[in-house]
């Protein structure tokens, strides 16, 4: 969990609330790393809106390649997550 305050899905209101059901109805639920920027939800928005482009868009790259590149960048950074 993080040291950075959030706001959980049963809490958000308005702006948040409309971007947590967004990416929940896509993922099932919202990751504690999307959270973390719950306190800017515009700032939410256009990161997960980047992250789908990267990882669903156009791309001479497969679905799997993608994943494997980020879970290697991932790996190289001591990231767990």
């Amino acid at each position: 969990m993080t040291w950075i305050c959030v706001i959980d899905e049963s809490e958000a209101q308005g702006e948040l609330r409309a971007i947590y059901q967004r990416i929940a109805g896509t993922r099932g639920r919202v990751a504690n790393i999307l959270k973390l920027q719950s306190l800017h939800p515009a700032g939410l928005e256009a990161h997960f809106d980047l992250y789908l482009a990267l990882m669903f868009g156009p791309s001479p790259l497969s679905r799997f390649q993608r994943e494997l590149l980020a879970t290697f960048v991932s790996s190289v950074n001591g990231c767990h997550y």
